[in-house]
């Protein structure tokens, strides 16, 4: 209990840095930030990183009227809506759950997360699983330049990789991992064409026997909104996870059920 509260601690000593990086880095935080990255999604949203602002912390800035959780439907009136919110990223909460909970003990295995951007699941990695290496697969620089320079500040360089490219130039690196991790990686980022194309790519080279794959949503959810020739039932088996087994307090169990585990087969 004691090691797994430094750990939070540690990791939450990566965070603040990195709040402070993005508010000195402006042009960088607009970025981050902005809704122009959701790929024609026909309502409006936010992109909120949960690694980095957590429930709380956004809470406080509604109260601070520094954002809102509404939209008005019709400008001028009283008629509002609920915005969604969307992150790429595992907060606290979920990555905990991530490696105490769905992952098997992670030792000597090799660790693939695709759409790494500021390395989320990487820090967790390192510190809470004892894989031996953790790859982190990003298209965008600046991110992976920010990634480099916490693994660097925080001495991680020993286990943690991280590639700047797509994840369709990275085969033989999908082919040799024992566990990928796909959070909301296309749906918001790609058009239906370029999602089916990455989706045909990944059930095409994550096919170690016996590895496993970590997606949010579900993969059916996510092969439902594309045209694509994989047979799930083929590729992967399901494995049931228990949601209820995280014990600590305010769980939204909402956004751990969106966590799905699949063993290749």
């Amino acid at each position: 209990m004691m090691l797994c509260l430094k750990i939070s601690l540690k990791i939450c000593g990566i965070v603040y840095p990195w709040r402070q990086c993005l508010i000195r880095n402006i042009k960088l935080y607009r970025k981050f930030c902005s809704s122009s990255q959701i790929h024609q999604h026909p309502l409006p949203m936010i992109h909120v990183d949960a690694f980095l602002y957590d429930d709380d912390f956004v809470d406080s800035l509604c109260e601070e009227g520094k954002m809102s959780r509404n939209y008005c439907t019709e400008c001028g009136s009283y008629k509002t809506a609920s915005l969604e919110f969307i992150s790429h990223s595992f907060s606290l909460m979920e990555l905990k759950f991530l490696y105490h909970h769905v992952l098997p003990d992670l030792t000597g295995k090799v660790v693939v997360d695709v759409g790494s951007r500021l390395g989320a699941v990487l820090f967790a990695g390192y510190l809470y699983s004892s894989a031996s290496q953790l790859y982190g697969v990003e298209m965008n620089a600046d991110f992976c330049q920010l990634q480099e320079m916490m693994v660097t500040k925080y001495q991680f360089i020993d286990r943690i990789k991280v590639v700047h490219a797509d994840i369709c130039t990275q085969a033989s690196l999908l082919q040799k991992a024992d566990v990928v991790v796909m959070n909301n990686v296309f749906e918001y980022f790609l058009d239906r064409q370029e999602q089916a194309r990455a989706w045909e790519f990944v059930a095409c080279n994550v096919t170690k026997r016996g590895s496993l794959l970590v997606t949010v949503p579900s993969l059916t959810e996510s092969l439902s909104k594309v045209q694509t020739d994989i047979q799930l039932g083929q590729w992967v088996e399901e494995m049931q996870l228990n949601y209820d087994v995280y014990v600590e307090k305010d769980v939204d169990r909402e956004a751990l059920v969106q966590i799905h585990l699949y063993k290749i087969l």
